[in-house]
């Protein structure tokens, strides 16, 4: 995978981050060195959904980027028993999905989708997953999303998503940045990498708390919750309908 130099010089001004084509040739590598135990987020979410989700039912994944959950689902779904729709709205991001899966020696069952999550029309669904996804909408839409989400689920049917979050005490929050900054200094981003893209996801990424995202989950309907892997302030959920 292209190793992500994209903060490597010093810029100013830092623009916003967005998931334009630059982002998109290095996401698999700024991913992996970015988010703690993604490939684990990933893999067992594949399996969860592999035994857990009604079958036959549709997979919509929310902010697929390159597909890797898709990706994984081939590596262990036969061909022609899931349906999947795969929604992002960063068309390089999307491109690269379908590369990646036109490389693979079996058919698949993906449908790309260039559009914002928030508008997309969602029915019938097995399976709902949004990694990472919701800290990059206007916290004033994401109860509407949980709701659409919950709605489109079969009985039976299940949400994961994964969320970096912000504790409410700041002597725990500073211990997690920390740690956090730790990991990404362990993965071979120096000092000024890790400043220039706090300041380009500043205002652009808004986490939450676990506890205000709780919340939100039983305010949109879902009772069965499990906060099954959390990394200091990494965590991903299970739900089911």
């Amino acid at each position: 995978m292209t190793r992500d130099l994209i903060y490597r010089n010093r810029q100013d001004p830092i623009a916003p981050f967005e998931f334009n084509a630059a982002v998109a040739d290095v996401f698999d590598d700024m991913i992996h060195r970015s988010v703690p135990m993604y490939a684990e987020i990933i893999r067992r979410q594949a399996q969860i959904i592999e035994i857990a989700a009604p079958k036959g039912a549709r997979i919509y994944d929310l902010g697929s980027s390159t597909g890797n959950l898709a990706l994984a689902l081939c590596e262990r779904m036969p061909a022609g028993t899931f349906e999947l729709t795969a929604v992002d709205t960063s068309q390089p991001m999307l491109d690269i999905s379908a590369k990646r899966l036109n490389a693979i020696d079996r058919p698949t069952d993906v449908t790309h989708v260039n559009a914002d999550v928030r508008c997309i029309a969602m029915e019938s669904a097995g399976a709902v997953v949004a990694n990472f996804t919701l800290q990059f909408i206007p916290p004033a839409d994401r109860d509407a999303l949980l709701e659409k989400i919950h709605g489109s689920l079969v009985p039976g049917g299940i949400f994961l998503f994964s969320e970096k979050t912000i504790h409410p005490d700041p002597g725990l929050a500073d211990l997690q940045v920390d740690f956090y900054y730790r990991f990404k200094k362990e993965n071979g981003y120096s000092e000024l990498e890790i400043s220039q893209k706090r300041d380009a996801l500043e205002n652009v990424l808004v986490p939450e708390t676990v506890a205000a995202h709780q919340e939100r989950l039983r305010r949109c309907g879902f009772t069965a919750c499990d906060l099954w892997l959390k990394w200091f302030n990494f965590c991903s959920w299970i739900c089911t309908r």
